[in-house]
């Protein structure tokens, strides 16, 4: 099931950033914060009685002058309106309504999206008589707010929980998610276009979305899918418009909603250091992966060439060895019908259970080829082994001591787990446990 996504909006210095990291930095129930490009400081997932949801901070504008605000602000409203499922317009309490929250509001008004006031600044229990101007927006009640000092932000939670609907992010479990990701240019649009014409069996092609620019639904032989075709990542010294800081948030929400993440990259240009940061967004939020090098056909050739792209792959990706590798052209059709097939592979693998006895008989195997390690006389031992999650397929490890498990060790456990039971294309992930500490629930 996707979260609903809650976006701050407002203009300059009225405290959205500030609401953010008080939100994220005090851990108000956080699941969790990723630093990646973007995720650090204007992303976070959050919960609030029992729900979860996605935070973004759509704050961050910097206008050279005075002229241009009302402008960018008009952008950065557009840009909730289309990805938000609430949203939380912040003014400023102490600096009164002015001329662009009132226009802000305007636009705020013509969304069919729950919208919620805060009046930030309130740094007292006392109600201002500034705070009663603000019924003017027609947004509904104004929420006193002091972000800075940590007051009423439980009430504004409580809002913004209240206006979810829960319906609305009821999912089809058949359907496989895919999202296209990538730096700019190199065929993502492409590739979704050929799949969606190869197979010739669209269900819709609905554009503007909320959390995307294109979802493409798609059935072949019985198996739902729905193709996300996300605005192509750039460098952050790249982005000089709030229009493509936006379109990055686009795209790690679309890498939220997957289930695999096919990571497509230019074989003219080989691996840059963005597709290196791409590809740590999709890692870190535990996705399948599918590095998908395009445009193959434009390579001169060898009997080493493939094999020398993989070993770059496997250098500049150490820490998604895991991932499933293909080369295609989208221009010549070539390997194109496997993506699909390949990328179906991989979400079955991130679901895929091992039997507790199963898992129990490999370690122990494991334990008597190569001895875990010691330290001043005491020895790593693993009492019991346990699959406990999915998506991405998670293990609990009962041991006598966790400083024991060093991790050249959990990684020779990981890969002899890979060599039993596969898990190609997606992350596994462990927690070790010592033998009288309690299992979190």
């Amino acid at each position: 099931m996707s979260k609903p996504i809650v976006a701050v909006v407002g203009r300059p210095n009225v405290g959205k950033s500030t609401f953010f990291n008080r939100v994220v930095g005090k851990r108000i129930a956080i699941v969790e914060d990723t630093p990646g490009v973007t995720r650090d400081r204007i992303y976070a997932e959050a919960q609030w009685c029992g729900v979860n949801f996605a935070l973004i901070d759509t704050g961050g504008l910097e206008p050279s002058s005075e002229d241009v605000i009302v402008s960018q602000m008009r952008e950065q409203a557009q840009i909730a309106m289309d990805m938000a499922d609430v949203i939380l317009f912040m003014v400023d309490g102490k600096a009164g309504l002015t001329n662009d929250d009132m226009e802000v509001a305007e636009i705020l008004r013509r969304t069919r999206k729950p919208v919620v006031l805060a009046v930030n600044k309130v740094d007292s229990a006392k109600t201002p008589e500034l705070i009663y101007d603000f019924y003017e927006l027609g947004i509904g009640v104004p929420f006193m707010l002091s972000a800075a000092n940590m007051l009423g932000i439980g009430d504004i939670l409580d809002e913004l929980v209240q206006n979810f609907d829960e319906n609305a992010f009821e999912e089809d479990e058949d359907s496989i998610d895919i999202a296209i990701i990538g730096k700019p240019n190199v065929g993502k649009s492409s590739i979704v276009n050929a799949l969606v014409g190869e197979n010739r069996v669209i269900v819709s092609s609905i554009a503007g979305t909320t959390r995307d620019s294109i979802d493409t639904p798609l059935e072949i032989d019985g198996q739902k899918y729905t193709l996300i075709d996300t605005a192509g990542i750039r460098r952050k010294n790249k982005i000089n418009e709030d229009i493509e800081k936006y379109s990055v948030i686009r795209a790690v929400a679309a890498i939220e909603r997957a289930d695999v993440c096919i990571l497509m990259i230019d074989a003219s240009e080989g691996i840059t250091e963005q597709d290196k940061r791409i590809a740590g967004i999709a890692h870190e939020a535990g996705k399948g992966i599918l590095v998908v090098v395009n445009k193959w056909d434009l390579i001169k050739k060898d009997n080493h060439t493939m094999k020398n792209f993989i070993k770059d792959i496997e250098n500049e990706f150490p820490f998604m060895s895991y991932a499933s590798n293909l080369f295609i052209s989208v221009q010549d059709n070539l390997r194109v019908n496997k993506v699909i097939e390949m990328a179906t592979q991989i979400a079955h693998n991130r679901s895929m259970r091992v039997s507790t006895g199963q898992l129990n008989s490999l370690i122990s195997d494991a334990v008597l080829m190569k001895q875990p390690p010691s330290d001043k006389g005491k020895r790593l031992k693993i009492y019991y082994a346990s699959q406990v999650g999915v998506e991405p397929p998670l293990f609990s490890f009962k041991i006598n001591d966790r400083e024991l498990m060093h991790f050249s060790y959990a990684r020779y456990l990981e890969n002899r787990i890979r060599e039993a039971f596969g898990f190609d294309g997606t992350s596994i992930k462990f927690v070790f446990r010592e033998k009288n500490e309690k299992e979190e629930r």
